[in-house]
C-alpha cells in the first residue's frame, strides 16, 4: 500500500488517525518533535494495530532537516498534516512562536511536495475560522470571521497558503477539513488525549475533575442565549474523525476529487451545551462531576456546530459515534493513565 506521512502523529487525533491508516493497509511514517506528545504513545499504535509504524523525531521549523527527510523518502504518496501548536491562550502570549511553528512548518513540506511526480495532502483546520457564524448549522460556505488569536489565525493563513500554492501547482491535490470539537478516545484505552498540563478542553478537564486531579470544573457563563444558558460545541468522537481523515485521503489518491483543493467540516451536526456533555459524562460513569457555574470567559462564542451534508454526501462520511460512546471512552482512558502512573 501507500506510503502516509503522518505529521504530529503522536498526537491526540494523529495518533487515532495513524491506527486508522494502518488498519486500512497503508504504510506510515510518523515524524514528531515530542514536544506536544510522548513515544509511549507508539507502543499503544502498536499494541492496537499490531504493527508498529516507522518513526522519525524531527521539528518541521528545521527546514534541512525536512529536505532531507524527503530525499530519503521519495515514495511518499500523501502528507496528513497534525503537527502544529494549538493553544489558544498560549498563542496570544506567543505570536510569534505560533506564526513559526504552524506556518514555516507547513511551507517547508508544501515546498518538498512541489517537487514530486504527484502528491496528496491533507491539512487539519478547525471550525475557528469561522467566529461566531452568522447562521447554524454552519456551511463551508459561511465567510470566515477575522480570527479571535493567533491560532486561529494561523489555520486561516494556512488555509490561504494550500490554497494559492495549489493554483500553480497542478501535480499537488489539497483537501482541508475543518474539525468541530474532538473528544473522546480509542475504545481499547490504549491512545487517547494526553494534554499537557492544566487542560485548555472541557472533556479532559472533566476527567481530570473526576479522577480527583483536579479541584473543580468552572463552567463560564449559564446566562447565554441557548436551552440551559451554557455554551453550545459540535463535540465528535475523535475516532470518527480520524477516519474521515482516511476517506479524504482516499479520496485523493483515486483522483475522486472535484477540484484540486477543497474543504470539509467534520462534526457530528449536532450542538450540545456545556451541561449537556457534563450530564452525558455523570450518566455513562455513574460519578458526580464537582461543578460550579462561573462568570463568561473572554472570546467564547455562544454556539457553533456544523453542517454535515458535504461531508455526508461528497465526502461520503458520517459519524457512527454518539456523545456518551465519546465520553465513556475518555472515562476509560482517564483511568488508565491514573493507574499506569
Amino acid at each position: 500500500m501507500d506510503k502516509i506521512l503522518v505529521t504530529g502523529g503522536l498526537g491526540f487525533i494523529g495518533s487515532h488517525t495513524v491506527v486508522e491508516l494502518q488498519n486500512e493497509g497503508y504504510e506510515v511514517v510518523i515524524v514528531d518533535d515530542l514536544s506536544n506528545s510522548s513515544i509511549d504513545v507508539l507502543d499503544g499504535i502498536t499494541a492496537i494495530t499490531d504493527k508498529k509504524p516507522l518513526f522519525e523525531k524531527l521539528d518541521l521549523k528545521d527546514k534541512t532537516g525536512v529536505e532531507r527527510f524527503f530525499a530519503k523518502h521519495q515514495d511518499i504518496k500523501g502528507v496528513i498534516h497534525f503537527a502544529a501548536s494549538k493553544a489558544v491562550g498560549e498563542s496570544v502570549n506567543e505570536p510569534l512562536l505560533y506564526y513559526e511553528n504552524n506556518l514555516s512548518t507547513l511551507i517547508y513540506i508544501l515546498k518538498e511536495l512541489k517537487k514530486l511526480p504527484e502528491a496528496s495532502f491533507i491539512f487539519s483546520s478547525s471550525c475557528t475560522v469561522y467566529g461566531q457564524a452568522d447562521e447554524l448549522p454552519i456551511t463551508e460556505n459561511a465567510p470566515v470571521k477575522q480570527a479571535e488569536s493567533p491560532y486561529g489565525n494561523t489555520k486561516q493563513i494556512g488555509e490561504e497558503i494550500i490554497g494559492d500554492t495549489c493554483k500553480v501547482t497542478p501535480t499537488l491535490k489539497a483537501i482541508t477539513l475543518r474539525y468541530f470539537n474532538p473528544i473522546g478516545s480509542h475504545e481499547s484505552a490504549k491512545i487517547g488525549e494526553l494534554p499537557i498540563g492544566v487542560p485548555q478542553n472541557l472533556v479532559p478537564f472533566i476527567t481530570q475533575t473526576a479522577i480527583g486531579l483536579r479541584e473543580q470544573l468552572s463552567v463560564f457563563g449559564d446566562d447565554y442565549p441557548t436551552h440551559d444558558g451554557t455554551c453550545i460545541r459540535d463535540y465528535i468522537h475523535v475516532v470518527d474523525l480520524a477516519k474521515a481523515h482516511v476517506v479524504a485521503l482516499g479520496r485523493l489518491l483515486k483522483n475522486k476529487n472535484g477540484s484540486n483543493y477543497e474543504t470539509f467540516n467534520l462534526g457530528t451536526g449536532k450542538g450540545s451545551t456545556v451541561l449537556e456533555v457534563v450530564q452525558s459524562f455523570e450518566r455513562v460513569s455513574g460519578k458526580k462531576l464537582n461543578y460550579k457555574i462561573v462568570g463568561r470567559r473572554e472570546g467564547d462564542i455562544i454556539s457553533a456546530y456544523a453542517d454535515t451534508n458535504k461531508a455526508n454526501n461528497v465526502l461520503g462520511w458520517k459519524t457512527q459515534l454518539s456523545l456518551d460512546e465519546a465520553m465513556r471512552s475518555a472515562w476509560l482512558w482517564e483511568q488508565k493513565v491514573k493507574s499506569s502512573k
